[in-house]
């Protein structure tokens, strides 16, 4: 398949030459970024010369519209705008009408599994357009990832992503917060964890992504915190829910408190570059008063 890649990063990257790795004609462009093993094109246009698919993977929603004024004119009629960034729902769904006004197909996939996903081809993407676009890029998701969830119409790949990460953001606090009354008890760590994580307790943040160093799998937490996952992308994606929570009239006050957490870490507390778990030494250093 004839493959345009706008947003070379830290994830275009390496999923563009996944694609490419498994045969795809795949023309990349990025304003900063060259990437070794792709065709590079010029401008955002020239990659989408030609291409059946074209999949962008872009910092926010005025970037990605912007992206999409460039693009769509140089792409052919019934090609599809593959969306993989994580945005607004407004901007994903005003993206997919202008495609749609331009002879062209959308599906908005933002995707979750981090850096190492995207390089071991082991992301989800959670997929908002019509049936006939998601069956149309499919075959590109089983290169990109192991699972592809097709959530209905334009705009709800991001209203999954967004609904999913303000769950995790929120977790994660809670259950930072439980490790350091935990030690203040004198429960020891690796107790909390056996008991936790086959219990009423259980989650994917203790049991896969565990926030305290030396307990359960290895994570960012045993790599001083480096980023999976930067918690400056988590306040991005809270803030986005709270942004689509205020445009539906949704009471969400544990979202809410985990993205104003979450904006102090990154903004006032040094956060920022760190791992969205990073939350534990945060606690570790507060009190209650």
């Amino acid at each position: 398949m004839k493959i345009g890649f706008v947003g070379l990063g830290n994830m275009g990257a390496p999923m563009a030459l996944n694609l490419a790795n498994a045969g795809h004609e795949v023309t990349g462009f990025d304003p900063v970024a060259k990437v070794d093993g792709l065709t590079m094109a010029g401008s955002a246009a020239e990659a989408a010369q030609g291409a059946e698919v074209v999949i962008t993977m872009l910092p926010d929603g005025p970037i990605l519209r912007s992206v999409a004024r460039e693009i769509h004119p140089a792409m052919a009629k019934g090609a599809v705008h593959l969306d993989c960034s994580t945005v607004d729902v407004e901007s994903a769904r005003a993206v997919a009408e202008a495609a749609a006004a331009a002879g062209l197909r959308a599906v908005d996939a933002p995707v979750s599994g981090g850096i190492g996903g995207a390089q071991g081809g082991t992301l989800t993407f959670m997929a908002g357009g019509s049936e006939e676009a998601f069956d149309a890029v499919k075959p590109l998701f089983d290169v990109m990832g192991q699972k592809a969830v097709h959530c209905g119409p334009s705009g709800n790949g991001q209203a999954a992503k967004i609904c999913n990460n303000m769950i995790l953001g929120s977790v994660m606090i809670a259950t930072c917060e439980a490790f350091v009354l935990a030690d203040k008890l004198g429960l020891s760590r690796q107790a909390m964890f056996d008991v936790v994580s086959t219990s009423s307790g259980y989650s994917w943040v203790m049991n896969a992504y565990c926030p305290a160093p030396g307990i359960g799998p290895a994570s960012p937490a045993d790599n001083d915190y480096r980023p999976g996952f930067a918690a400056e992308l988590m306040l991005k994606d809270l803030r986005l829910s709270q942004m689509a929570a205020e445009a539906v009239d949704a009471d969400t006050p544990m979202g809410a408190a985990a993205a104003d957490h979450y904006r102090r870490f990154v903004e006032e507390e040094g956060g920022a570059g760190r791992d969205f778990s990073a939350m534990l030494p945060r606690f570790e250093k507060r009190s209650r008063g």
